[in-house]
Parts: C-alpha cells; sequence; structure tokens
C-alpha cells in the first residue's frame, strides 16, 4: 500500500490537463526521487505563480507587475492588435517572431452551449481599448473551429463599423502537409485564401 502523501500528490498530479493516472504516479516518483531542493523549488515556483502572476490591466495577458512585456515595449507596433483566444495563443504566435504589433486577450470564445455570452469574454474591454487607441488594423486570431469562427464573425460585426481593418489569419494547409490526406474543410479553405505570388 502507498503512503498517504504520495497518494496525495499523485492525486493533484493527475487534475492536471492532460495528465493521466499513470503519468501522475511518474511525475511523484521524480519528485520522489529528485533531491529535496527540487521539490521546494517546485513547490515555491507552484506557490510564485498563483501569488505574483495576474492579467495585465491593458491587454490581459499574464505578468507579474501591472502592465505586461507586450503592452511595456515601445517597439512594438501599436497601430497593429492582435486579438486571441488565450495566453496560450499568444506564445504561440510569439513563438514565430512573426508578430511586431500588440496582443488583446479574450479568455474564451463565444460559446452558446456552455454558456459563455459576449460579456464572459473581455471584449467590453476591447472596445474600451479601441475609443482609446491608434489602432488601425485589429487581426483576428481565433481558432479555425465553430466557436472561433462565431468570435471571430462576431468581433468582426462589432469592430467593422468602427472604420478599423479587420483581419483574419490565414488557413489551411500546414507547412510540409500533404494534399492527399487534408480533409475536405482545409482543402476548400485553402483555396478560397489563395493568394497570388
Amino acid at each position: 500500500m502507498t503512503p498517504d502523501p504520495l497518494n496525495r500528490l499523485v492525486a493533484q498530479l493527475a487534475k492536471l490537463p492532460g495528465i493521466g493516472e499513470k503519468t501522475a504516479q511518474r511525475l511523484a516518483f521524480h519528485i520522489l526521487r529528485a533531491p529535496g531542493e527540487y521539490a521546494a523549488e517546485l513547490s515555491q515556483a507552484i506557490r510564485e505563480v498563483k501569488e505574483k502572476v495576474h492579467l495585465c490591466v491593458r491587454c490581459f495577458s499574464l505578468t507579474d507587475a501591472e502592465t505586461c512585456n507586450f503592452c511595456r515595449d515601445a517597439r512594438r507596433d501599436e497601430r497593429v492588435l492582435c486579438v486571441v483566444e488565450t495566453f496560450a495563443d499568444l506564445m504561440a504566435l510569439e513563438r514565430t517572431r512573426e508578430f511586431k504589433g500588440r496582443y488583446h486577450v479574450l479568455h474564451g470564445v463565444l460559446s452558446p452551449l456552455e454558456g459563455v455570452g459576449p460579456d464572459q469574454l473581455r471584449i467590453r474591454e476591447l472596445l474600451e481599448r479601441l475609443n482609446d487607441s491608434r489602432v488601425e488594423e485589429l487581426i483576428l486570431a481565433t481558432n479555425p473551429d465553430v466557436e472561433g469562427e462565431a468570435t471571430a464573425l462576431y468581433l468582426t460585426r462589432l469592430l467593422k463599423p468602427m472604420g478599423l481593418r479587420v483581419t483574419r489569419i490565414a488557413q489551411g494547409l500546414p507547412m510540409g502537409g500533404d494534399l492527399e490526406f487534408a480533409d475536405q474543410a482545409t482543402l476548400a479553405k485553402a483555396l478560397s485564401a489563395r493568394r497570388d505570388l
């Protein structure tokens, strides 16, 4: 029979997204075998992230200051604003090193079946921000699923009358993908979003 503290650790680790019982056990055994300093540093890091990390007051990204690094960086183009669903999406875009504008994180998408409407997202704050800014182009970078498309459409209808250029990230085939294995919807999007070379 395993000790209660180990069982509690496994149970807590198994609550993490994408972590099942076996992976939780492996992680728990890793922590158990690691030097005591590692466990102390891990618990301190978890405690600090809960105590110090919060939403940026401007773009609703994650930060440990009042405003995040993206909002404070004067080199970023404040005329272009990219709207994303989550902080993870923001980081995915940042990893490309292609986008040099600013961000706005919605913290979700419209999903009437789950009770998520415009009031549950950071849409009101986006509108307030746009009224007080020099934004010329708004890039909608929501996921290409039903909820992401619905959110992009809702935002487009809301923002177009403001005279902003509203664009959507391109969709289609991934780099290195084979046409033969692409689904019909992806191929259709790729064809309709084709561009001149």
